[in-house]
């Protein structure tokens, strides 16, 4: 079972990162041409024959229309034919292999014999980013992150659905923080404008908010979804290493899907086009919080709803779901802990309780938690307090046992919730000894006291 997860991570680097990187080639590459009809035709021609459907051409009127279009991220590269000395403009911003293949396909192609081409860069990438590929590893930097968070939360066995969300979206503007100030201010590799802020947080929102809505439809396998959907196709079809024009028609479908991709673009815009066209990013990542944010709901009314069936069935039928795995992360399991010491950092306590007498005298005791289908989830003792606690339980019922020697054990079943923990005392009587008032139904007897709405005795 443990194997699952590697096995996507090997398929993902084989099928995914290998099969978009390993050669590039255009893809209708937009190149604006100030040149009457004909000419741009024959150009076309010339293109067609050496990269089949490499390249797409725009006429213009101008060659200030041409070299607009590429300011206003219309095409990626404008060109002037001239008999002796013809144009190419470029935008590096737009990926420095693409500035690469268009001078060289064009330079081969469309330059005619005895003229020299002249290039010129009109949109070159920051300082701190002379290959335009360091915002991906900002990127990935908040998308790792933000994965992670979610697979913690699974152990954060004391917090609510609430603190989830709370903490992924104070984790996820910590993250959008870290990584705006060092590749702003630091590298110089991405602008120091509030949008890109923004964007680098609705990122880590999008994958944190969407992967936790994966927990409660797809259980253990939620990591094999997040990391493929997210990494493994998300870092391909961002276009941040290889200009995305230059992969395959299934990364260049992905790519405005995905928020990575959608991200990658936003940054790019802000950076080098004046904010041009970020309709389309905005409209994506917000949709993909949305999806996130729709997914922890519909998984909250799941599980109301089971758990609900459950209560009105009583004790049949009920397994408790199984905890989400990653091979990176040990998640929570049932243990018994110290009923006092509980140290920073530490699991808190789930269920907790006292056990004693008839006179309230502490008594020494073994708790017994098992499933509702008798499978054994913990095993304790009370301390010299007559006390006792545990933890590690995942949402669902659970029967607790009291034990003592010369005593009457008693049982509770329980709803037990990482999000609200349950305090259950037991008053165990003697063995033979018949209490006035009690009947043969009143054998075991039990003091529940709830901490919240989600802990009772049925």
């Amino acid at each position: 079972m443990g194997l699952w997860l590697p096995a996507i991570f090997l398929a993902g680097l084989l099928f995914s990162f290998l099969l978009a990187f390993h050669n590039p080639t255009p893809h209708h590459i937009e190149v604006a041409v100030a040149a009457p009809p004909a000419t741009t035709a024959q150009l076309q021609s010339q293109l067609d024959t050496a990269v089949p459907g490499g390249f797409t051409l725009q006429p213009v009127d101008t060659a200030a229309e041409a070299r607009s279009a590429v300011l206003n991220h219309d095409a990626v590269a404008a060109f002037v034919p001239a008999p002796h000395h013809p144009q190419l403009y470029g935008a590096k911003a737009d990926g420095a292999a693409m500035e690469s293949i268009i001078r060289e396909v064009f330079t081969s192609a469309a330059q005619k014999p005895g003229a020299t081409l002249a290039f010129h860069e009109l949109v070159s990438t920051r300082p701190g980013d002379s290959l335009g590929i360091s915002p991906l590893y900002l990127l990935m930097a908040c998308t790792l992150p933000a994965y992670f968070l979610v697979v913690a939360m699974q152990r954060a066995v004391g917090f609510s659905r609430r603190a989830h969300v709370a903490t992924m979206v104070g984790g996820g503007a910590v993250a959008a923080l870290a990584c705006y100030l060092t590749g702003a201010y630091g590298m110089d590799a991405i602008p120091q404008h509030p949008l890109a802020l923004l964007y680098l947080f609705l990122l880590t929102q999008a994958v944190s908010l969407t992967s936790y809505g994966f927990v409660p439809f797809l259980g253990p396998f939620f990591p094999g979804a997040a990391v493929t959907l997210f990494v493994l196709l998300g870092v391909p079809s961002s276009g941040g290493t290889v200009p995305i024009d230059l992969l395959n028609g299934f990364f260049r479908f992905l790519h405005p899907v995905l928020p990575m991709g959608n991200a990658a673009d936003a940054l790019r815009l802000v950076d080098y086009f004046d904010g041009r066209q970020l309709g389309r990013p905005t409209a994506v990542l917000c949709a993909w919080i949305a999806t996130g944010a729709a997914l922890i709901v519909l998984g909250y009314l799941k599980q109301l709803r089971q758990l609900v069936r459950e209560a009105q069935a009583g004790m049949t039928g009920y397994v408790p779901a199984p905890p989400p795995e990653d091979p990176t992360v040990e998640l929570p399991e049932p243990v018994a802990l110290p009923p006092h010491r509980h140290h920073f950092g530490e699991q808190l306590p789930i269920l907790t309780g006292r056990v004693s007498g008839l006179a309230g005298e502490p008594l020494s005791a073994t708790i017994t938690v098992t499933d509702p289908h008798g499978r054994q989830l913990v095993r304790t003792h009370t301390d010299q307090n007559g006390e006792y606690a545990a933890t590690g339980f995942h949402d669902g019922f659970a029967i607790v046992v009291a034990g003592a020697p010369g005593r009457q054990p008693a049982a509770s079943r329980l709803l037990l919730s990482p999000a609200t923990p349950v305090n259950q005392d037991f008053i165990l009587t003697p063995a033979q000894q018949a209490v006035p008032g009690y009947t043969s139904s009143h054998r075991a007897t039990m003091i529940s006291h709830d901490r919240g709405a989600a802990g009772r005795t049925l």
